[in-house]
């Protein structure tokens, strides 16, 4: 599943989704390599 994440206040990665961890931050990975961070608001 593609899920965005953020990293610091501006900057914004989009990637597959590798884990969840317990502190509610997400794993996402560009195809090279993996990136943690706090996940999107979705907008319905």
């Amino acid at each position: 599943m593609l899920r965005t994440i953020t990293i610091g206040s501006y900057l914004q990665i989009q990637g597959l989704l590798v884990r969840t961890l317990e502190n509610g931050k997400l794993v996402v990975s560009d195809g090279e390599r993996e990136f943690e961070g706090k996940p999107v608001s979705r907008v319905n």
